[in-house]
Parts: structure tokens; sequence; C-alpha cells
């Protein structure tokens, strides 16, 4: 695994330059225990987002609370969108979300998701595979070439995929160029080393989620924190930066002083020792 000193501050999404601090949007309809969100506070986060420079937005359909989704608050918040905004979205979970829809039911996903944004096409969409956290198993083909198909068709214009494995990434590949895969990923889970390195070594983006999700396993964390005056939360992202130059962050909040402090982390530069401390985490 490389762990690198310095952060580069954008990568090359598909045919977009985006800022490698982005913004994760499933905690926008609602808070963390269930309760949803108040609407205009949602929008006026994301509009402040954009202000801090935040042109990379990950969000899904199925990001809602009983009251609102992510998409409608993303459409109303930002729409006329901003010309480098890239806004990424996934599909592949079934409508209840209890298992993973079918081939014939993908389109109507995608169709979905450019109605509720407000789009003529999606920058970015992820096919999810597997159910809830569980990660992916056998073949993707046969989805995946329906996203394609897409593509072709001008819905569509960059694809990634999510949840998965490296035979997965290959077998994706064969079909249809990945520009980014989306994988639980951070400094307390580390499964996806080899994955990552991989996507480095092909210049495809990797986008952990949960990347600060259930914290770090010592107080080194917050030890290093303390050195930066930072918080526990923005060491994580900023080692999550500094992991490799294609790794894309997106965490996600719904508070505007979180969201500032998830910007500021982008700046927080570790040394080699810090560095080499938080690594030998296990």
């Amino acid at each position: 695994m490389t762990v690198h000193s310095t952060n580069t501050t954008s990568w090359q999404l598909g045919d977009h330059t985006v800022n490698r601090l982005g913004y994760g949007a499933m905690r926008l309809p609602m808070h963390p225990g269930g309760t949803p969100r108040d609407p205009e506070q949602s929008t006026a986060l994301l509009r402040t987002a954009v202000e801090l420079g935040v042109n990379h937005i990950d969000t899904a359909a199925f990001y809602a609370s009983p009251t609102s989704k992510a998409n409608d608050l993303i459409r109303r918040a930002l729409r006329p969108y901003p010309a480098d905004l890239v806004i990424a979205t996934k599909v592949g979970p079934n409508a209840d979300l209890s298992g993973e829809a079918g081939p014939d039911e993908l389109r109507e996903q995608v169709e979905q998701n450019l109605r509720e944004l407000g789009r003529d096409h999606l920058d970015l969409v992820y096919l999810r595979i597997g159910e809830h956290l569980d990660r992916g198993r056998g073949t993707l083909a046969d989805r995946f070439a329906v996203l394609a198909q897409l593509r072709q068709e001008g819905l569509i214009r960059h694809l990634g995929i999510s949840n998965v494995g490296a035979a997965h990434l290959a077998e994706a590949q064969d079909i249809a160029p990945v520009v980014s895969v989306q994988n639980w990923y951070g400094l307390a889970k580390r499964d996806d080393d080899v994955l990552l390195d991989l996507c480095a070594e092909q210049d495809i983006a990797f986008v952990p989620f949960f990347s600060v999700h259930g914290g770090a396993p010592t107080g080194t964390v917050a030890d290093v924190a303390a050195v930066h005056g930072a918080t526990p939360a923005q060491i994580l992202v900023a080692w999550t930066l500094h992991r490799a130059p294609n790794v894309l962050a997106i965490p996600g909040t719904g508070d505007p002083e979180h969201l500032r402090q998830n910007v500021a982390a982008a700046e927080i530069q570790l040394s080699a020792g810090e560095l080499d401390k938080l690594n030998s985490i296990e």
C-alpha cells in the first residue's frame, strides 16, 4: 500500500476536472437517526458547498426521507447547474432496497434520476451491486451492459461501479470504460487497498464511502488532530486524500459547520511521520 505525503487538489473525472473534496448527499434529506431535515436548510447547505468549491456531488434516487429526496433538493438548490459541477448518481438496488434490480429495471432508474435532477443526461452513473453493505458477488455483465447502452444513447456520459471487487472491474471494462469505483473504505477499513492501487495504476478514480464512519480504532487519530488543531473526522478525511491522488472524498453532512470542516480538511498536510503512525493502525 502506498500513502502519499502531499495532496493534489483535483482529478480528471471523465471529461471534468473535479476538486478531490466532494460532497455525499446521503444525509441530505434526513438526520442520522432517520428524522427528516428541514428542506430549506438542506438546499442552503448545498449552495454553501458549491460556494466553498465543491464541484463533485454524489447522490442517488434512493437517498430519501419520508418528506424529501436528495435529488429533488439538489435540483431545487443548484439548477441551473454550474458548468463545472459533476453530479454522480447510483442505480442498482431494487425499488424497496431489499435486493438487486434486474436489467429491465435499470433504464427506468436512470430515467428517474434524470427527471428528479432535471437533466437531459447524467454525468456519472454507478452500477451498485450487492445487497446493503454486503459486497456484490457474481457477474454484473448483463446489468452493466444496460448502462453501457444508455451511455451510447447519450443519457449517461460516464460509468462507474460500486460495492465491487477487482474481478468486477475487469468484467465491466470489457463492456465499457469505467472512470470510477466507489466502495466502503477508510482508515479503519482498508480491505480494498489492492483494488485502490489497481485503480490508481489505471487512472480510475476511487471514491470511498463511509470514510469517516465508525471513526478509528485507537487514540492515534485524536493525537494527530490535536497537533493540527483539527477534529478527528478532519484527520480521517485528510488521510483519505493523502492515500493516493485518484482518491476522491465525499463526506456527507447536513450540518453547515461540519461541511466547512470537511472542506478545510482538504488543506491539512500530514507529515510522513504522522502518516506512518496512522497507517500503522490495524
